[in-house]
């Protein structure tokens, strides 16, 4: 059995999901597939995936594998890259994980140009409002807002972002802008309902300060309460990156700047400090170059 065509075999039935998708990638048959993970699992003396009629997914041995066999080829190709001509182009699949409107507004266009840059490069983009499992979900690279708590990951920061409060110009002409965080309790405020009951913490002279606001308007989902705000109905909580387009046409303005909390780091993480290949390295110092706005 060729043990390194066995691991990328597995490797690829685990991003692709399948055993026909992962012959297609490596140019190979259906059963030669079968083959060649049936003889990886009795070589190893455990199963690598539950198989049904209708899916395959990783078992808890699987997953730890899969972890080992990506660092084995990383640490192959950049042996092998070091040696070629060509190592100065990044070619291969890579998964990548963001918020989702952080990503749709930010993420997903740096990425596209990183492809028209480097057209030897396939990446596949998962954008979700939950922390994503980079090692069970397969994922090489995410985008993190906010503190890290999975000390199983390497971050490097790529930036920051601010948790503001805004209003529309017509808005604050007519109900005045806020003094103190403890006005909003008197003030209609937009709400999103899938974030914390309260805003804040903002900061109050040195002490954090947590208010339970209200409103006759709420929302799931930040994109609808932002251009509510911009329509004039109330007062908003967002990320700095959520509004920055109306600020900056003066649809919208920020109010109680000096009760703003500390800022929240933008993160790129990944499984392992080393033996990256080629393609993450390059995408990292692309993110951390697209990203540039965020590191003022």
């Amino acid at each position: 059995m060729d043990k390194l065509r066995a691991m990328q075999a597995f490797i690829h039935i685990a991003e692709e999901g399948s055993l026909t998708a992962a012959a297609r990638v490596m140019a190979s048959s259906l059963p030669a597939m079968v083959r060649t993970l049936a003889a990886f699992e009795a070589q190893l003396g455990v199963r690598l995936f539950n198989r049904t009629t209708r899916r395959i997914s990783l078992t808890d041995e699987g997953r730890r594998h899969l972890d080992s066999c990506r660092q084995i080829l990383a640490a192959l190709g950049d042996a092998e890259a070091a040696l070629s001509a060509d190592a100065a182009e990044p070619a291969g699949h890579l998964t990548i994980t963001a918020p989702m409107l952080f990503g749709q507004m930010h993420v997903a266009p740096a990425v596209t140009r990183f492809v028209q840059k480097h057209e030897k490069m396939r990446c596949s983009v998962v954008l979700a409002d939950r922390v994503v499992n980079l090692l069970e979900e397969g994922m090489d690279v995410g985008i993190r807002i906010g503190a890290l708590n999975d000390s199983s990951l390497v971050a490097q920061p790529v930036g920051h972002i601010r948790r503001v409060v805004v209003a529309s110009p017509a808005w604050l002409r007519r109900h005045g802008a806020p003094g103190h965080p403890r006005d909003l309790l008197k003030a209609n405020c937009v709400r999103v309902t899938d974030h914390a009951p309260t805003w804040g913490p903002f900061n109050d002279h040195g002490r954090p300060l947590r208010l339970a606001v209200s409103g006759n308007l709420e929302f799931n989902q930040n994109a609808p309460a932002v251009q509510a705000c911009v329509a004039g109905v109330g007062l908003g909580s967002f990320f700095s990156y959520q509004v920055a387009p109306y600020l900056k046409t003066r649809q919208l303005r920020t109010v109680l700047e000096a009760f703003e909390p500390p800022v929240r780091p933008i993160s790129v993480v990944y499984p392992h400090a080393r033996l990256l290949p080629m393609r993450t390295r390059v995408f990292i110092e692309w993110i951390r170059h697209e990203l540039r706005e965020f590191q003022t």
